[in-house]
């Protein structure tokens, strides 16, 4: 349990320093973003392993990335350009 927290935060937190680096027009602060990426993995990890038990590490691990993701995009803004409506009037 302790490496897959453990690899979990480390996953969350590459994650997070890959959206910082693409889009930092889109998202709030770099600290917000480098503290959520591992916090939502780390939640993702023991949500994961709860529903799973152990000996699943490899799924563990890639529930915690799949929770961090989603947390993330949660973060992120539209752009700033000129909204696009779907039907024009």
């Amino acid at each position: 349990m302790l490496l897959e927290a453990l690899g979990s935060v480390l996953l969350g937190l590459a994650l997070a320093w890959a959206a910082v680096r693409q889009l930092p027009d889109r998202l709030p602060s770099r600290r917000v973003v480098l503290v959520s990426g591992p916090l939502g993995a780390l939640f993702g990890a023991y949500v994961t392993h709860a529903a799973l038990g152990p000996g699943h590490t490899l799924a563990v691990l890639v529930g915690a990335v799949a929770v961090g993701a989603v947390l993330l995009s949660l973060l992120i803004r539209p752009s700033t350009g000129r909204l696009r409506r779907a039907f024009p009037f």
